[in-house]
């Protein structure tokens, strides 16, 4: 009985799934570190308007600064957040590509099992086949 090893096929795909996911987890990391990271960059220098400096009223100046203080917590706090739940989900992904693994093991040494009572219950089969044979041999002469 020629046997497929399941193993072999399935590394290629899982090679692919995993090339994909690390591909994707690059660009979510890319984005958050690059794209969103503006917003936790400090303001700019004074207004320049014409190459001319445009004094703003203190009140409004503070205003602004407070503002933007808060933009720039609340970007870091979520931003850790992100952070942390991507090295979340990475673990989680390791823990199931380990149990993808270990069940395909398992199922494996079910197959071998399998596979080997078949081959006992073949030569019982058989053997008792002969038995009956021979008694019935026996029987008619």
């Amino acid at each position: 009985m020629n046997a497929i090893r399941p193993e072999k096929i399935e590394s290629t795909d899982e090679d692919t799934d995993l090339a994909a996911a690390s591909e994707v987890e690059a660009g979510i990391r890319d984005f958050v570190r690059n794209d969103i990271a503006y917003l936790r960059r400090p303001a700019p220098a004074p207004n320049m308007v014409a190459g001319t400096d445009v004094t703003a009223d203190p009140a409004t100046e503070a205003t602004v600064n407070n503002v933007n203080s808060l933009i720039q917590r609340v970007a870091g706090t979520s931003l850790a957040e992100i952070e942390n739940l991507i090295s979340e989900l990475e673990s989680l992904r390791d823990i199931l590509h380990a149990e993808g693994q270990r069940v395909q093991r398992e199922i494996s040494g079910y197959a071998q099992l399998s596979q080997a009572a078949m081959k006992s219950t073949r030569m019982i089969a058989d053997n008792v086949a002969q038995w009956k044979r021979a008694a019935d041999g026996l029987r008619h002469s």
